[in-house]
């Protein structure tokens, strides 16, 4: 039931019970009779679609309770808490991260922290502009801009360090590309050199005698595999070598 999102036993307005939906929806105040009710979010969840619903009431003799928190104006300074040590710590993150996958990561939690804290500040705003006389709300709405001040400045921050973290890996596989494109280069003007050689030498079969054909095998073929394993290894120093451009 739609009732069900205030408790039975609060003694509100009518009306605050009949804008009531089935789900939360969004955050925002509700006046009537000298009565506020602040429909707010908890701080979002990694991975969580559906936003969880906080409800703090104040009644006609400025007597605050809520659904979760407790009694008193205290309970709304709980729920702002929350907010303030879910960004200190993905600040605390940010400092850390080095790659570009953990500033992803960071910014995946952040964004829907940010915009919380932001419709959260409006709504404060909105019930001390609907509200004036109550007075309690000044403290809550100043602080609850500090939260989205610096849930911003973090938003950027973050931002651009993943943009600096991803120009600086795209800028590292220039280089290994660059690199890559060097060594094939060699190696292809070395196979472009020996091609000619090779050919011929495989349609004629044109063997030098060298006298050590029956002498002390394998001997002279180990010899040989020895060096072409030698040569082998100069070259491959040589073609992947780093080219200062």
């Amino acid at each position: 039931m739609a009732t069900d999102l205030i408790p039975p036993l609060w003694e509100v307005p009518q009306d605050f019970r009949d804008r009531m939906g089935e789900q939360v929806g969004r955050q925002r105040p509700m006046t009537a009779d000298g009565h506020l009710l602040l429909v707010l979010h908890a701080p979002p969840k990694p991975n969580e679609n559906q936003r969880h619903g906080r409800l703090f009431w104040r009644d006609s003799e400025g007597q605050w309770t809520s659904k979760e928190r407790g009694t008193g104006i205290n309970a709304l300074d709980k729920h702002l808490d929350e907010y303030d040590e879910l960004i200190t710590s993905l600040d605390h993150l940010e400092e850390q991260a080095t790659t570009s996958s953990e500033y992803f990561a960071i910014l995946e939690r952040l964004s829907p922290v940010h915009r919380s804290a932001a419709n959260l500040h409006q709504v404060l705003q909105d019930a001390r502009e609907e509200c004036p006389d109550f007075r309690e709300l000044i403290d809550v709405r100043d602080r609850a801009y500090g939260i989205e001040r610096t849930a911003e400045l973090l938003l950027a921050e973050v931002k651009n360090a993943l943009d600096v973290a991803v120009a600086k890996r795209a800028e590292e596989q220039a280089a290994t590309s660059h690199h890559m494109a060097v060594s094939a280069h060699r190696l292809n003007m070395l196979a472009a050199f020996f091609f000619p050689i090779a050919t011929l030498m495989a349609i004629f079969g044109a063997n030098l005698r060298h006298g050590w054909e029956e002498t002390w095998p394998p001997i002279p073929m180990l010899i040989v595999l020895g060096l072409g394993l030698t040569l082998g290894g100069i070259l491959t120093v040589f073609v992947t070598k780093r080219t200062i451009s």
